[in-house]
């Protein structure tokens, strides 16, 4: 059995782990992400009772009961490089012994629900609307550094876009993940079904031009809305969904990401009060979790 060195996983003095600083026994099954530290307690306000409040950089972590549910809330910060931390440190707190830093014999699953924001891609999604991502596309390159990469991805699909976006071998190979289809069931009649793309970025990856022109031009967001495959469309943007998805996956975890919209990119629209729409998110992600 390998034992994990201290340089490949490391915690910390008091038996927490590296960057999230927290403990196993304060893990809850059911964890809900976000990436602002402040929504953690817009979450947390609803719990019926707290049992711990773990802080350490952008990581904050509240885990308590919601309808006699037992959930966590963390924040992850921006980016597929910070969901990498977490997804990682979150499946080493359910399956390694830090004892003996060895793999547990018996699996542990998670249930990893992302409640995010982002930018609308079709005409008829207004902003408020609350996006599921059956699929999510990463532009990021973060899951291709991890073997049995392509044992979670639909391969026939990314085939597909790659040819008709005619992709630069500049850019990382985009890679299309699925859902776990039970939180997909869950979820269905209360959002939007769609193909998400995660960008590495808020600016040029997301297409967006200030002063710096995007490398695909300043058209690659109307292409990319018209893309079609069997049926399904890509409805929108956002920065996590992507690692979150394949990472959960080839860790044998269940996820999704939900986001509300709040710019709409073909009218050139943002609201920057969402407040009210990502507390109707969060409503619908508790209950529904809530009854699992």
């Amino acid at each position: 059995m390998r034992v994990i060195p201290p340089s490949e996983l490391i915690i910390n003095e008091d038996g927490t782990v590296f960057h999230l600083h927290l403990l196993p026994s304060q893990l809850a099954d059911t964890v809900i992400l976000v990436g602002d530290p402040g929504r953690v307690d817009m979450v947390a306000a609803r719990f019926d009772s707290v049992e711990c409040r773990v802080d350490n950089r952008e990581f904050r972590t509240i885990t308590g009961r919601f309808c006699g549910k037992r959930m966590s809330v963390l924040s992850t910060g921006i980016g597929t490089d910070n969901i990498d931390i977490v997804v990682t440190e979150l499946d080493a707190l359910a399956n390694v012994d830090f004892a003996t830093r060895t793999v547990r014999e018996q699996h542990r699953r998670l249930t990893l629900v992302r409640l995010g924001t982002s930018g609308a891609l079709q005409a008829d999604l207004p902003m408020g609307a609350l996006l599921m991502s059956r699929t999510s596309v990463g532009f990021d390159g973060l899951l291709n550094y991890y073997e049995g990469r392509d044992s979670v991805c639909d391969l026939d699909m990314e085939r597909a876009f790659v040819e008709y976006m005619g992709w630069s071998e500049r850019l990382p190979a985009p890679y299309f993940v699925n859902a776990d289809e039970e939180l997909v069931r869950l979820f269905k009649d209360a959002a939007i079904e769609g193909i998400t793309i995660s960008a590495p970025g808020f600016y040029g990856p997301q297409g967006r031009m200030v002063r710096l022109r995007p490398a695909m031009g300043e058209q690659v967001n109307s292409r990319i809305a018209e893309w079609e495959y069997h049926g399904r469309r890509i409805t929108n943007y956002e920065m996590e969904g992507s690692a979150l998805a394949g990472l959960a996956a080839l860790l044998g975890h269940r996820a999704i990401t939900l986001c509300t919209a709040i710019a709409q990119r073909v009218a050139g629209e943002a609201q920057t009060d969402y407040r009210l729409f990502v507390e109707r998110m969060i409503d619908v992600a508790l209950e529904r979790l809530a009854k699992q």
